[in-house]
């Protein structure tokens, strides 16, 4: 379907040389709501489809790797996150566990859930997951919450994988440039899911989109990606004005009947209870964006105890699974980002031809303007 536009100089930038797609649009990995299909369609279209693989075992991603490859030969990301846990992960005890599922214990009752039972933390190594992307030798490794060892940088470029790493802040980008990663995805706090900050805590790395994007493209030397808050063609053309090479897009992915989004979820972003979104540590223990509903107000109270991230994480799932079978919205964790009222597309193909004919659209344009303005002496 992409084919039948034509390309313009807007698709042509370092991003889409270097990953060698098409159109300069990343689909961001979406944590718990990516899916092999959703991959695969956006990177078939042109763009660079990414599954956030982070809460997987090893021999899973594996699997989820070779389906994507049964459904597209084109570029794809693999999306891990290099800090797997709060250092309290391993000394959190039976006494804290209970403390924070009271909290929660009473909506798992009304929705007719099991109260969970106390397990010690059984770590996921982020060093097994990656090591899983090298033997596949995935095309693009895309990453946050830090950067991975020099060795493992090292042999994503022997092998050609094509590395992108996630800034929030410019100390964070120089940083990643300095480490040898090829792409630095700024993401501003705009974004929903979690922050990803990794050199100051994520409350002190808040800095949005549109100040962000260009006091990076002025620090490194590497293809800027844009990520947080763009959700149409005209948050995609800004981007470019703040000389990013590339978007990265993604909770407008999630309506999309593609996505691993549940029923609710896509609900809640299509019906316009999005339109207000919120940060909070109640969701995972770490901090992140989605929407604002009756649990992450309660999550989000002083008095609440929050256990560490993945702890907390794997409690909440406790809820959410068995309220998302009741229906009740306000009791799940609702990711999405503050354009989410933007979200209005159930077809990837639709949002993604839509937005080509759009941003080439406003291309167009801007090129007839500057042409109005040369001829009338006003350069």
């Amino acid at each position: 379907m992409a084919a039948q536009f034509e390309s313009t100089s807007w698709t042509r930038t370092s991003l889409t040389t270097r990953l060698g797609i098409e159109y300069p649009v990343i689909q961001g990995p979406l944590g718990g709501l990516s899916s092999q299909r959703l991959t695969a369609t956006v990177s078939n279209f042109g763009g660079l489809g990414s599954f956030g693989a982070h809460g997987l075992q090893p021999e899973a991603i594996r699997n989820v790797i070779r389906e994507i490859r049964s459904l597209t030969s084109k570029p794809f990301a693999m999306n891990l996150w290099v800090s797997m846990e709060d250092e309290g992960a391993f000394t959190s005890d039976e006494t804290a566990f209970h403390r924070s599922l009271s909290y929660l214990s009473k909506h798992i009752e009304e929705v007719r859930g099991v109260p969970p039972s106390y397990t010690a933390y059984d770590p996921i190594r982020f060093e097994d997951q990656v090591r899983v992307l090298l033997e596949e030798n995935v095309p693009a490794f895309s990453f946050i919450y830090g950067i991975p060892r020099k060795e493992i940088l090292e042999e994503c470029h022997h092998r050609g994988i094509a590395i992108i790493g996630t800034a929030t802040t410019v100390d964070e980008a120089i940083a990643l440039e300095e480490a040898g990663v090829d792409i630095v995805a700024a993401s501003g706090f705009e974004a929903g899911g979690h922050r990803g900050s990794f050199l100051r805590p994520s409350e002190e790395s808040l800095t949005g989109t549109i100040a962000l994007v260009p006091q990076v493209v002025d620090a490194v030397k590497l293809p800027v990606v844009a990520a947080g808050g763009i959700a149409d063609a005209r948050g995609i053309v800004a981007a470019f004005a703040l000389g990013a090479s590339g978007v990265q897009m993604g909770t407008v992915f999630l309506t999309c009947e593609e996505s691993g989004a549940s029923l609710s979820h896509r609900k809640a972003l299509l019906s316009g209870q999005a339109g207000t979104t919120g940060l909070t540590k109640g969701f995972t223990g770490r901090l992140a964006r989605g929407i604002k509903n009756q649990l992450l107000d309660e999550l989000n109270k002083k008095e609440a105890e929050i256990l560490p991230y993945p702890l907390q994480r794997a409690l909440v799932r406790q809820l959410s699974i068995p309220a998302e079978k009741a229906g009740r919205r306000e009791l799940l964790p609702l990711w999405a980002g503050q354009s989410a009222s933007l979200s209005h597309c159930e077809d990837v193909n639709v949002l993604l031809n839509n937005l080509v004919a759009q941003v080439s659209a406003i291309a167009g344009s801007v090129q007839r303007w500057s042409g109005e303005r040369s001829s009338h002496g006003l350069e």
